[in-house]
């Protein structure tokens, strides 16, 4: 049988789960290419301090170690994954984020990932991969 794993959905639970323990770190295994998307995101936002990739004992396997900073309530990945036009942005800033001054989307965009506030200053829409706050 194969299991399909949403790896990004785990490290978010991960980082929320150490968040709420009052953790400094964490480790994430595996390292995938969009979450070091996401964590350069929420570093750049101030969600995390920094993040660092290394090797594992395991050949070819990659694991991120996070700095966190205690700023995270909530952060999730968004099941399914939705694709939204530029002028539903708003509805689904009220949907997942507290306010608009408090938080980010995290949309998949031919440009790369960015988040709310950069897809209305590009006025484009994309598809959402995650939330936090």
């Amino acid at each position: 049988m194969n299991r399909m794993t949403d790896h990004l959905a785990n490290a978010l639970n991960t980082i929320k789960n150490n968040e709420i323990k009052g953790n400094k770190e964490c480790v994430i295994k595996p390292s995938t290419k969009i979450l070091k998307n996401v964590l350069e995101l929420l570093k750049k936002n101030d969600y995390i301090e920094d993040y660092e990739e290394f090797q594992t004992e395991i050949a070819g396997l990659k694991a991120v170690k996070v700095k966190l900073s205690g700023k995270i309530n909530e952060c999730k990945a968004i099941k399914p994954r939705l694709t939204i036009k530029y002028s539903e942005l708003q509805k689904y800033e009220e949907r997942f984020i507290p306010s608009r001054d408090v938080g980010l989307l995290i949309i998949s965009t031919p440009k790369g990932l960015i988040t709310n506030k950069q897809a209305r200053e590009l006025r484009t829409g994309g598809v959402l991969i995650a939330y936090v706050y």
